[in-house]
C-alpha cells in the first residue's frame, strides 16, 4: 500500500514539529511541509528535507487555484485547532476565530477532523524561588485562576504528534471533534507536586474571576488605540483562557463529551503517554525544553517594566 500523503502547514512551529515527529515515528506517511516561498531555503526547512520530508511552496495569500493545486489529493482537512475545550460564542476570541474556519469547512462539505489538545504540560507549572527551572518555564509570572481547584485536561506537547498519527488513519475520527489529553490536574495539585519533587515552597497568587475580567476590559480599552499590540492581545487571550479552564471548568472530558467530542481515552486506551509527574521530573533534572522562546522573552521583559 502506498504511504498516506500528509501536508503540514507550520511544520517548524511548536505543534507542527510535534506532528512531524509523530508521523516520522509512526512511519507509513509521505510528509509534505507546506511553507511560504520566501522560507524555502531556511535552515529549519533544510533540516526537514534531510529527514526525507518534501518541502513545497505554498503562499496562503495566493489565488484559490494555486492553493487548490498545492493541496491536490487532500482527503481530510485538520484545521488549526489544537487548543483547549472552549464553547463558541464569546468565551474566548481565539476559539471564535477558529469556529469561523470550521463553519466554512462544513459549508464546503470538506472531510475534516477538529482536534483539540487541552493545556500543554509546558505552560502548566510556575517557576521555583531558586530559579532552577527558569530555563523551561513556559509562562513567566504565572498566577492561579480562581481558587485553584478546577481540574483541566493536560497534554505533553511531544505526545500530540503521536496522537495525530493515529487519528488521521482512524475512520472513527472522520468529521468529528476529538479531544486528546493525558491527565487531569488542578492548579493546586500542580503546585503541590512541584513542592514535593523540588523541596521548595511556592508562593501561591490567586486571580479571581473579577480580576481576570478586569484584565480583559483593560486590554480591550488599550487595543482600541493600539490594535496591533501583541502583548495586549496576549493579556486578553490569556485571561480568557484562564477563565475558561481555570474558573468555568470547560477543559474537561466531561464537558467535551457534552459538546460532542470523542476523546483519546475512548479511542486509544492503550496509548503510552508521558505522565505529568514524569515530565516535571525531567524539567527538574535539567532535561526540559522551553516553548515559544521569543514570546517568553517578551513576557519576561513586560513583567520587569
Amino acid at each position: 500500500m502506498a504511504p498516506l500523503r500528509v501536508g503540514v502547514v507550520g511544520a517548524t512551529g511548536e505543534t507542527g514539529s510535534s506532528i512531524i515527529n509523530g508521523l516520522l515515528e509512526a512511519g507509513g506517511f509521505y510528509i509534505i511541509a507546506l511553507t511560504r516561498p520566501a522560507s524555502l531555503d531556511k535552515p529549519a526547512n533544510a533540516a526537514l528535507k534531510e529527514k526525507g520530508i518534501e518541502i513545497r511552496a505554498l503562499d496562503l495569500k495566493a489565488s484559490q487555484d494555486r492553493i487548490v493545486a498545492a493541496l491536490q489529493g487532500v482527503k481530510r482537512f485538520i484545521p488549526c485547532g489544537f487548543i483547549t475545550v472552549i464553547p463558541a460564542g464569546g468565551v474566548q476570541d481565539l476559539r471564535d476565530q477558529k469556529e469561523v474556519v470550521y463553519s466554512h469547512v462544513k459549508q464546503l462539505y470538506l472531510p475534516y477532523t477538529i482536534l483539540d489538545v487541552g493545556w500543554w504540560y509546558h505552560i502548566s507549572y510556575p517557576r521555583l524561588p531558586s530559579g532552577k527551572i527558569d530555563y523551561a518555564v513556559g509562562i513567566p509570572g504565572q498566577h492561579i485562576p480562581g481558587d485553584g481547584s478546577v481540574p483541566s485536561a493536560l497534554t505533553d506537547l511531544r505526545d500530540i504528534g503521536r496522537y495525530v498519527a493515529r487519528i488521521i488513519v482512524d475512520y472513527r475520527t472522520l468529521n468529528k471533534l476529538v479531544l486528546v489529553y493525558n491527565e487531569l490536574w488542578t492548579p493546586n495539585q500542580i503546585y503541590d507536586l512541584l513542592e514535593r519533587l523540588s523541596g521548595e515552597k511556592l508562593e501561591r497568587q490567586y486571580n479571581s474571576l473579577e480580576t481576570l475580567q478586569a484584565r480583559i476590559v483593560d486590554a480591550n480599552t488599550k487595543l482600541a488605540a493600539s490594535p496591533d499590540d501583541v502583548m495586549l492581545a496576549m493579556q486578553k487571550v490569556s485571561a480568557q483562557y484562564y477563565i475558561s479552564w481555570g474558573v468555568r471548568g470547560d477543559n474537561t472530558p466531561e464537558y467535551a463529551a457534552y459538546l460532542g467530542y470523542v476523546t483519546s481515552k475512548e479511542l486509544y486506551p492503550d496509548f503510552d503517554f508521558t505522565t505529568f509527574e514524569d515530565f516535571i521530573k525531567e524539567v527538574l533534572a535539567g532535561k526540559g525544553k522551553a516553548v515559544y522562546e521569543q514570546l517568553r522573552k517578551q513576557i519576561a521583559a513586560a513583567l520587569k517594566q
